[in-house]
């Protein structure tokens, strides 16, 4: 049977999807998508294994395709912390991206070096999301544990271990940690020693690979065994993935509508910011995808949908009968505290309520409040030099919202588009096998499977003359968040 397919994975914080696509044109053919255990920050921990079976499964679900499967890569959720101990199991559950736990612990990461310096090492400065600052916490309330370890990996390498074998990685996802240097793509062993001393980092640590290459070959496995032999490709973060799926260009800004949200573009030069603001990650090609995330996004109005008791056209319904500014109420959305800005105590403020109060009132707010936090991030982006005028593409579960479309136009000025590629990351991850297996880079596949691409929401004249007011008033009322968090930091009334 000839081998003419490809499989990529998008293991993310909610599910592990597998999407098939034909080698030779990059036709999508089947998917299938498990649940992983569902967390809430501040402690948001998983079970690698968890992820392991989520997988089986899922590939189980298209065993019939398996013996025509030439190669497999993994885009998985960034920054989360993978231990594995010298009996080849997890000596821990993996802390995630969206834990916040490691807070304390990014701070006196961050007094140990000079921001410019993070910056400059790194492309980031340690904030709790970041894989350095888990370290550091696991150091801090586990001493010992972190030197137990044989290997120290991210989600994606250790999908991609139990798969092959071998413990390697790239640069994408590995700029994720805040002890991976993306303009000389190689380890800092230095700043990993500042999080957990006395560790052999140069053992530990995952090989590194190029984004194009193969790191082996899929083992003999119980239940896998039509796919073994198959190449198994580096693997990458998941928004690294999903630019190689869209096709992204350079221009292009990309605005990710998921659990948590996301604002970046693709530029051939690294962003170095000390403000911290801006992961200046690299992508998995030759280039980078500076990024802003927010903690908060389709969960913000997945949460106000369920108070409003709502369906999505309800909600959708409610917001857009709105005016714009949805007459003074104004939502800052950090629901479970928030990353950009760097608030991880921080809670939603609601403000502007009166007691004439109406459903689209909060409805409108809060898609405004979740769509105003992330293009204060792309207002960052562009003062740092990232090229801003190509196309502004949306994507996540969220992105398929009118509401959410047009608000966005209407916020920007400018058309939004969106492709025909429902799971991005996971065909992203498709294209990283199909250069692993063909020899080719990541960026000749991802332009011959460009998705197609069609505009869903234009900017309404009437609605764009009321941006700037919009803007002004979320402005306004993100200092009553921080106020909370700064109260919240002085809180010194003892807990049991």
């Amino acid at each position: 049977m000839p081998r003419d397919l490809v499989a990529g994975i998008d293991s993310s914080t909610q599910s592990c999807t597998v999407v098939l696509r034909r080698l030779e044109d990059g036709a999508a053919i089947a998917e299938a998508r498990k649940p992983h255990p569902p967390t809430t920050p501040p402690r948001s921990e998983q079970a690698p294994e968890a992820w392991w079976q989520a997988l089986l499964s899922a590939l189980g679900e298209l065993s019939r395709f398996l013996p025509r499967v030439a190669a497999v890569s993994v885009g998985g959720q960034g920054h989360g912390l993978v231990m594995i101990g010298p009996d080849g199991l997890p000596l821990r559950d993996a802390k995630l991206w969206n834990d916040t736990e490691a807070a304390s612990d990014a701070v006196r990461l961050r007094n140990r070096l000079s921001p410019k310096s993070w910056a400059a090492r790194t492309g980031s400065i340690p904030a709790p999301a970041l894989t350095i600052s888990k370290l550091a916490w696991t150091e801090r309330v586990f001493p010992g544990l972190v030197a137990k370890a044989r290997h120290i990996m991210l989600p994606s390498d250790y999908l991609l271990f139990r798969l092959s074998g071998r413990t390697a990685t790239e640069r994408g996802v590995s700029s994720g940690t805040g002890y991976f240097d993306p303009f000389r793509n190689e380890w800092d062993y230095a700043l990993a020693e500042l999080a957990a001393p006395g560790v052999d980092w140069e053992r530990v640590l995952p090989d590194i690979i190029g984004s194009s290459d193969a790191s082996g070959s899929v083992q003999r496995i119980k239940g896998l065994e039509a796919l073994q032999g198959a190449v198994v490709g580096a693997g990458s973060g998941d928004n690294m993935t999903a630019a190689l799926g869209m096709g992204i260009r350079q221009g292009d800004v990309v605005i990710s509508f998921g659990t948590s949200g996301t604002i970046y573009g693709r530029t051939p030069i690294g962003i170095k910011d000390e403000t911290g603001a801006i992961n200046g990650y690299a992508d998995a090609t030759d280039a980078f995808l500076p990024m802003v995330t927010t903690l908060n996004s389709a969960k913000v109005t997945d949460a106000f949908r369920r108070i409003l008791r709502a369906s999505t056209e309800e909600f959708d319904t409610l917001a857009l009968a709105t005016e714009p500014g949805a007459r003074g109420v104004v939502l800052v959305p950090y629901l479970d505290g928030e990353r950009t800005p760097d608030l991880p105590n921080a809670t939603g403020v609601l403000a502007g309520i009166r007691s004439d109060v109406e459903p689209g009132q909060i409805a409108r707010a809060a898609i405004e409040g979740v769509i105003c936090g992330l293009l204060e991030g792309g207002d960052l982006l562009a003062s740092q030099g990232l090229e801003t005028g190509g196309r502004l593409i949306v994507t996540g579960g969220a992105s398929r919202s009118r509401a959410y479309r047009q608000i966005l136009a209407d916020l920007t000025g400018k058309p939004v588009w969106t492709c025909d590629l429902p799971e991005a990351a996971a065909a992203g991850a498709a294209v990283q096998a199909a250069a692993a297996a063909s020899g080719r880079s990541t960026s000749l596949v991802a332009e011959e499977w460009e998705p197609r691409y069609e505009i869903v929401a234009e900017p309404r004249e009437r609605d764009v003359a009321r941006m700037e007011e919009v803007r002004g008033a979320y402005r306004a009322a993100q200092p009553l968040a921080k106020w909370r968090e700064d109260d919240d930091r002085h809180d010194t009334t003892p807990t049991a």
